[in-house]
C-alpha cells in the first residue's frame, strides 16, 4: 500500500531526503534550498495566494516519492493559463479556487515534478500519484490538480493514469553536439548568420563585455544590481509581476552557490544590464533579465548569444530561456512543445476543458511543425 502525506511546509521533509531523490539534480529550482528560500523569504506565502502542501508517497515508513505542491488561491505565477477555465467555471456556478498545483513556483521549465526515489519504479508511482491527486482534490474540496512541466515520459505516464494532457509551446535551444559558436552558426542562411555577427560586434564596438559569473563571484553589490535589473523588466509591463523580493536574490546565491548563474554586462566596469540564469546538469534555464541602460542588441547578446556560447562550451543540451517570444526563433530557437496535466473535479467542467485541450493540441502542433509559417 502507498500513502500519501502532506506537508505544509518543505521544512516537514528532510532536505537530505528530498535531495536524494531523482531528478532533483537535474534542476537546481527543484532543490530543497531553492524550495525553501522561496517559503523562508515570503515570495511564497499564502498572503500571495500561495499555500505550501508539498506531496509524499511512503511504503510504510519509507519514502518512495515525492512532489513541490501548494494550494493556490489564484492563478499566478504558474505560466500555464488557465484564467479562462476559471472564468468558465465562475459563469456554470463552479467555484475554481482553490485548487491544488503540482509546479515549481514561478519557473516555466521542464524538469520532473514527481521525484522518485533510486530503484523505485516510475509508472507505478505515477499511477499511485495521480490516483492520490484525485483523492486529494476530494478529500480537500479543492476544483482541480495541475502539474506544471513535467517532462514528456512522465506526463505520457500520468496522462494514462488518466490526468488531461494540455501542450504549451515554448522556444527553446537544442544543442545536437556544436564544438563551437561557429557551428551553431553555420545552420543560418549567410543573410542571418552575418545578422547575428553584426549583434555579436556591437558589444565590442561599444566597449561592452559579458561575463558569466557564479558562486563567490556574486557579491552583494552584483546582488543589489540583478535585483535592479529584475524590477526594470517586470516594472516595465502591465502584466509583469514582483514574485520574487530582494531577500529571496540575497538568499539564494549563497544556498544554491552553483546552481544561479548572472550574466552580467558592463560599460567602463559598470553594470549596466544582467540575466539570472539557473544551471542544471543538463540545461541552462533563463529566468530574469534587465537593464538599466539600454543599448543596441544588449538584450540579445545578454539573453541569447552568451548564454548559447556557455551551452556549447560546456556542452549542455538545450538552453530554455523562459515562456513565450518568438522573435527567439529567428536567433536559434526551436519551437518545443511542453506539458502539464489536470483533473478537474466537476464533470461539466471537465468534458469542457477536454474538449478545448483537443483542439488546442492540434494547433500547437501544427505551429511547431510549420513555425515559419505560424510566426511570420
Amino acid at each position: 500500500m502507498i500513502e500519501l502525506r502532506v506537508h505544509a511546509s518543505i521544512r516537514d521533509i528532510p532536505e537530505e531526503t528530498w535531495n536524494g531523490l531523482g531528478g532533483v539534480s537535474e534542476a537546481p529550482f527543484l532543490s530543497w534550498a531553492f524550495l525553501d528560500t522561496l517559503e523562508k523569504t515570503g515570495c511564497v506565502h499564502p498572503d500571495k495566494g500561495w499555500y505550501p502542501h508539498h506531496l509524499s508517497l511512503h511504503v510504510e515508513d519509507r519514502l518512495v516519492a515525492a512532489a513541490p505542491a501548494y494550494i493556490k488561491a489564484n492563478s499566478e505565477g504558474e505560466f500555464v493559463f488557465d484564467h479562462g477555465w476559471a472564468s468558465a467555471a465562475h459563469r456554470a456556478g463552479i467555484r475554481y479556487y482553490p485548487k491544488l498545483l503540482v509546479a515549481v513556483p514561478f519557473t516555466p521549465a521542464t524538469a520532473p515534478r514527481l521525484l522518485i526515489a533510486p530503484g523505485e519504479d516510475p509508472a507505478h508511482l505515477a499511477l499511485a500519484f495521480a490516483g492520490g491527486l484525485r483523492q486529494l482534490v476530494d478529500k480537500l474540496g479543492v476544483s482541480s490538480a495541475h502539474v506544471l512541466f513535467p517532462p514528456e515520459d512522465q506526463a505520457r505516464a500520468l496522462a494514462q493514469a488518466g490526468l488531461v494532457e494540455r501542450y504549451g509551446l515554448q522556444f527553446q535551444w537544442k544543442n545536437p553536439g556544436y564544438a563551437t559558436f561557429d557551428d551553431f552558426l553555420a545552420r543560418f542562411s549567410s543573410k542571418r548568420r552575418n545578422q547575428i555577427k553584426r549583434e555579436r560586434r556591437e558589444m565590442e564596438n561599444l566597449g561592452i563585455r559579458i561575463e558569466t559569473l557564479t558562486g563567490n563571484d556574486l557579491t552583494p553589490p552584483l546582488v543589489d544590481a540583478m535585483y535592479a535589473f529584475y524590477l526594470t523588466t517586470v516594472d516595465k509591463f502591465a502584466w509583469g509581476r514582483r514574485y520574487l523580493n530582494r531577500a529571496f536574490f540575497e538568499e539564494i546565491v549563497t544556498r544554491v552557490p552553483q546552481g544561479i548563474e548572472f550574466v552580467i554586462a558592463r560599460e567602463a566596469g559598470r553594470p549596466i544590464a544582467g540575466a539570472f540564469n539557473l544551471a542544471g546538469s543538463e540545461a541552462l534555464y533563463g529566468r530574469y533579465w534587465g537593464a538599466t541602460e539600454e543599448r543596441p542588441f544588449l538584450h540579445f547578446n545578454v539573453c541569447f548569444y552568451h548564454s548559447i556560447e556557455q551551452c556549447i562550451a560546456r556542452k549542455l543540451s538545450r538552453f530554455e530561456p523562459g515562456a513565450g517570444g518568438e522573435h527567439k526563433l529567428t536567433r536559434g530557437f526551436e519551437p518545443t512543445i511542453t506539458h502539464s496535466l489536470h483533473h478537474l473535479q466537476d464533470r461539466r467542467l471537465d468534458v469542457a476543458v477536454r474538449d478545448y485541450l483537443e483542439r488546442e493540441r492540434e494547433a500547437l502542433l501544427a505551429e511547431a511543425a510549420n513555425p515559419e509559417v505560424a510566426f511570420r
